[in-house]
């Protein structure tokens, strides 16, 4: 499958909701929701995130942003 940059994908091995980025070599690099270090994942183990999962991210972000933990 592929995955179109700028779109959210989950990292089923982590659980971790990321916007796609790019491909380099066999991998799709993500960055978390909100911005951050990128990491590499197979597409193997990706699926594309439903809104729910998107939300839940966006939630989490602006959680850690008001307590301070994210800037």
């Amino acid at each position: 499958m592929k995955f179109p940059i700028g779109a959210y994908a989950v990292d089923t091995r982590t659980d971790r909701v990321g916007r796609v980025m790019g491909q380099e070599g066999p991998y799709v690099q993500l960055r978390p929701y909100g911005g951050g270090r990128e990491w590499d994942c197979a597409p193997e183990v990706l699926r594309m995130a439903t809104t729910a999962e998107r939300l839940r991210a966006a939630t989490a972000y602006a959680n850690a942003r008001s307590r301070g933990e994210v800037s």
